[in-house]
Protein backbone atom coordinates (compact mmCIF):
# COMPACT_ATOMS: atom_id res chain seq x y z
CA UNK A 1 0.00 0.00 0.00
CA UNK A 2 1.28 3.46 -1.06
CA UNK A 3 2.26 5.64 1.74
CA UNK A 4 -0.39 8.39 1.02
CA UNK A 5 -3.54 5.57 0.75
CA UNK A 6 -1.92 4.38 4.44
CA UNK A 7 -2.15 7.56 5.53
CA UNK A 8 -5.66 8.45 4.28
CA UNK A 9 -6.73 5.03 5.28
CA UNK A 10 -5.34 6.53 9.14
CA UNK A 11 -7.56 9.53 8.98
CA UNK A 12 -10.37 7.24 7.72
CA UNK A 13 -10.38 5.39 10.31
CA UNK A 14 -9.51 7.78 13.22
CA UNK A 15 -12.31 9.49 12.03
CA UNK A 16 -14.80 6.56 12.42
CA UNK A 17 -13.74 5.91 15.97
CA UNK A 18 -13.41 9.49 17.33
CA UNK A 19 -17.43 10.20 15.80
CA UNK A 20 -18.45 7.36 17.44
CA UNK A 21 -16.05 7.01 21.02
CA UNK A 22 -14.84 10.49 21.27
CA UNK A 23 -11.11 12.07 20.84
CA UNK A 24 -10.01 10.85 23.91
CA UNK A 25 -11.55 7.58 24.66
CA UNK A 26 -9.40 6.36 21.51
CA UNK A 27 -5.97 5.30 21.44
CA UNK A 28 -2.95 6.01 18.63
CA UNK A 29 -3.16 1.72 19.05
CA UNK A 30 -7.10 1.24 18.53
CA UNK A 31 -6.24 3.20 15.18
CA UNK A 32 -3.41 1.22 14.08
CA UNK A 33 -5.41 -1.94 14.85
CA UNK A 34 -8.25 -0.51 12.71
CA UNK A 35 -6.02 0.27 9.93
CA UNK A 36 -4.53 -2.67 10.28
CA UNK A 37 -0.86 -2.29 10.97
CA UNK A 38 1.51 -1.99 13.86
CA UNK A 39 1.32 1.06 16.43
CA UNK A 40 4.60 2.11 15.57
CA UNK A 41 4.06 2.14 12.03
CA UNK A 42 1.47 5.22 12.82
CA UNK A 43 4.13 7.40 13.90
CA UNK A 44 5.63 6.87 10.32
CA UNK A 45 2.79 9.22 8.92
CA UNK A 46 1.63 11.06 11.96
CA UNK A 47 3.60 12.20 15.57
CA UNK A 48 0.75 11.70 17.40
CA UNK A 49 -3.39 11.56 17.94
CA UNK A 50 -3.63 15.38 17.81
CA UNK A 51 -1.70 15.60 14.70
CA UNK A 52 -4.08 13.42 13.05
CA UNK A 53 -7.22 15.51 14.70
CA UNK A 54 -5.34 18.27 12.99
CA UNK A 55 -5.31 16.72 9.72
CA UNK A 56 -9.01 15.92 10.09
CA UNK A 57 -9.94 19.45 10.24
CA UNK A 58 -8.34 20.24 7.14
CA UNK A 59 -8.84 17.84 5.34
CA UNK A 60 -12.43 17.47 5.31
CA UNK A 61 -12.54 21.45 5.03
CA UNK A 62 -11.29 20.92 2.00
CA UNK A 63 -13.51 17.99 0.58
CA UNK A 64 -16.81 20.49 1.92
CA UNK A 65 -15.48 23.38 -0.43
CA UNK A 66 -14.66 21.03 -3.14
CA UNK A 67 -18.22 19.36 -2.69
CA UNK A 68 -19.75 22.43 -2.59
CA UNK A 69 -18.35 24.02 -5.48
CA UNK A 70 -20.55 21.91 -7.53
CA UNK A 71 -23.94 23.33 -6.00
CA UNK A 72 -22.59 26.98 -6.10
CA UNK A 73 -22.49 27.22 -2.47
CA UNK A 74 -19.29 28.69 -1.81
CA UNK A 75 -19.41 29.35 1.94
CA UNK A 76 -16.05 31.04 2.54
CA UNK A 77 -17.07 33.49 -0.18
CA UNK A 78 -20.52 34.92 -0.43
CA UNK A 79 -19.40 37.31 -3.04
CA UNK A 80 -18.94 34.50 -5.76
CA UNK A 81 -22.47 33.30 -5.14
CA UNK A 82 -24.55 36.49 -5.00
CA UNK A 83 -25.54 35.84 -8.92
CA UNK A 84 -26.63 32.42 -8.18
CA UNK A 85 -29.53 34.05 -5.72
CA UNK A 86 -30.39 36.89 -7.29
CA UNK A 87 -33.91 36.65 -8.36
CA UNK A 88 -34.02 32.95 -7.08
CA UNK A 89 -37.34 31.02 -7.28
CA UNK A 90 -39.32 29.31 -4.44
CA UNK A 91 -38.51 26.00 -5.85
CA UNK A 92 -35.00 26.68 -6.70
CA UNK A 93 -34.19 28.25 -3.31
CA UNK A 94 -35.32 24.72 -1.76
CA UNK A 95 -33.93 22.33 -4.14
CA UNK A 96 -30.41 24.23 -3.07
CA UNK A 97 -31.32 23.87 0.30
CA UNK A 98 -32.04 20.11 0.13
CA UNK A 99 -29.47 19.39 -1.90
CA UNK A 100 -26.94 20.82 0.84
CA UNK A 101 -28.95 19.15 3.57
CA UNK A 102 -28.75 15.96 2.25
CA UNK A 103 -25.24 16.10 1.19
CA UNK A 104 -24.60 16.90 4.93
CA UNK A 105 -26.20 14.01 6.52
CA UNK A 106 -25.25 11.39 3.67
CA UNK A 107 -21.75 12.17 2.82
CA UNK A 108 -20.10 9.75 5.82
CA UNK A 109 -16.89 12.19 5.66
CA UNK A 110 -18.53 14.77 6.57
CA UNK A 111 -21.54 13.68 8.79
CA UNK A 112 -18.55 11.52 10.69
CA UNK A 113 -16.90 14.93 11.28
CA UNK A 114 -19.85 16.85 12.47
CA UNK A 115 -20.85 13.89 14.78
CA UNK A 116 -16.92 14.11 16.59
CA UNK A 117 -17.18 18.04 16.47
CA UNK A 118 -20.60 17.76 18.50
CA UNK A 119 -18.68 15.50 21.11
CA UNK A 120 -15.36 17.37 20.77
CA UNK A 121 -16.82 20.81 21.20
CA UNK A 122 -17.11 19.81 25.02
CA UNK A 123 -13.79 18.11 25.49
CA UNK A 124 -12.00 21.87 25.24
CA UNK A 125 -12.45 25.98 24.87
CA UNK A 126 -10.27 25.49 21.17
CA UNK A 127 -12.48 22.64 20.09
CA UNK A 128 -15.78 24.62 21.34
CA UNK A 129 -14.81 27.48 19.46
CA UNK A 130 -13.60 25.29 16.27
CA UNK A 131 -17.20 24.06 16.39
CA UNK A 132 -19.36 27.85 16.82
CA UNK A 133 -17.07 28.89 13.49
CA UNK A 134 -17.30 26.15 11.47
CA UNK A 135 -21.40 25.31 11.85
CA UNK A 136 -22.61 28.62 13.08
CA UNK A 137 -20.62 31.44 12.68
CA UNK A 138 -19.52 31.27 8.75
CA UNK A 139 -22.50 30.28 7.82
CA UNK A 140 -24.29 32.77 9.07
CA UNK A 141 -21.92 35.19 7.93
CA UNK A 142 -22.23 34.03 4.25
CA UNK A 143 -25.95 34.56 4.46
CA UNK A 144 -25.61 37.65 5.52
CA UNK A 145 -23.50 38.71 2.46
CA UNK A 146 -26.48 37.08 0.38
CA UNK A 147 -29.00 39.26 2.46
CA UNK A 148 -27.40 42.62 1.93
CA UNK A 149 -26.70 41.96 -1.68
CA UNK A 150 -30.27 41.39 -2.04
CA UNK A 151 -31.16 43.89 0.19
CA UNK A 152 -29.35 46.41 -1.75
CA UNK A 153 -30.49 45.75 -5.03
CA UNK A 154 -34.26 45.62 -3.96
CA UNK A 155 -35.16 41.96 -3.89
CA UNK A 156 -35.60 41.25 -0.36
CA UNK A 157 -37.32 43.36 2.63
CA UNK A 158 -34.50 45.84 4.14
CA UNK A 159 -33.98 43.87 7.33
CA UNK A 160 -31.08 43.47 9.42
CA UNK A 161 -28.90 40.85 7.72
CA UNK A 162 -27.04 38.66 10.04
CA UNK A 163 -30.87 38.75 11.51
CA UNK A 164 -32.16 37.77 8.40
CA UNK A 165 -29.20 35.09 8.13
CA UNK A 166 -30.01 33.69 12.02
CA UNK A 167 -33.70 33.11 11.34
CA UNK A 168 -33.17 31.24 7.89
CA UNK A 169 -30.30 29.01 9.14
CA UNK A 170 -30.88 28.14 12.95
CA UNK A 171 -33.72 25.68 11.51
CA UNK A 172 -31.71 24.13 8.71
CA UNK A 173 -29.19 23.93 11.78
CA UNK A 174 -31.36 22.16 13.95
CA UNK A 175 -33.22 19.42 11.41
CA UNK A 176 -29.53 18.21 10.76
CA UNK A 177 -29.27 18.03 14.55
CA UNK A 178 -32.12 15.82 14.54
CA UNK A 179 -31.41 13.48 11.78
CA UNK A 180 -28.11 13.03 13.37
CA UNK A 181 -29.62 11.89 16.69
CA UNK A 182 -32.65 9.88 14.74
CA UNK A 183 -31.76 9.36 11.06
CA UNK A 184 -35.30 7.71 11.18
CA UNK A 185 -37.01 10.95 10.80
CA UNK A 186 -35.36 12.23 7.87
CA UNK A 187 -38.59 12.24 5.69
CA UNK A 188 -40.44 14.42 8.22
CA UNK A 189 -37.18 16.62 8.25
CA UNK A 190 -37.25 17.19 4.63
CA UNK A 191 -41.39 18.59 5.08
CA UNK A 192 -40.50 20.91 7.79
CA UNK A 193 -37.06 22.10 5.55
CA UNK A 194 -39.55 22.70 2.76
CA UNK A 195 -41.80 24.51 5.09
CA UNK A 196 -39.43 26.58 6.25
CA UNK A 197 -37.91 27.45 3.19
CA UNK A 198 -41.10 28.29 1.76
CA UNK A 199 -42.38 30.47 4.76
CA UNK A 200 -39.01 32.46 4.84
CA UNK A 201 -38.98 33.27 1.25
CA UNK A 202 -42.66 34.56 1.06
CA UNK A 203 -41.62 36.76 3.78
CA UNK A 204 -38.67 38.14 2.74
CA UNK A 205 -40.25 39.10 -0.33
CA UNK A 206 -43.54 40.54 0.55
CA UNK A 207 -41.63 43.09 2.78
CA UNK A 208 -40.16 44.60 -0.39
CA UNK A 209 -40.49 48.30 -0.44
Amino acid sequence: MRQEDTKQRILDKALELFSAQGYDAVSMGQIAAAVGIKAPSLYNHFPGKQAIFDALVASTAAQYEADTDKLDIHVQNAARDIPVFTEITEDALFEKVRQIFEYSLHNETISRFRRMMSIEQFRSPELAALYSARYVERVVRYHAGIFRALIAAGEIAAEEPEALAMLYVAPVLTLIGVCDRQPEREGECLQKLRTHVRLFFRMVHSGRS
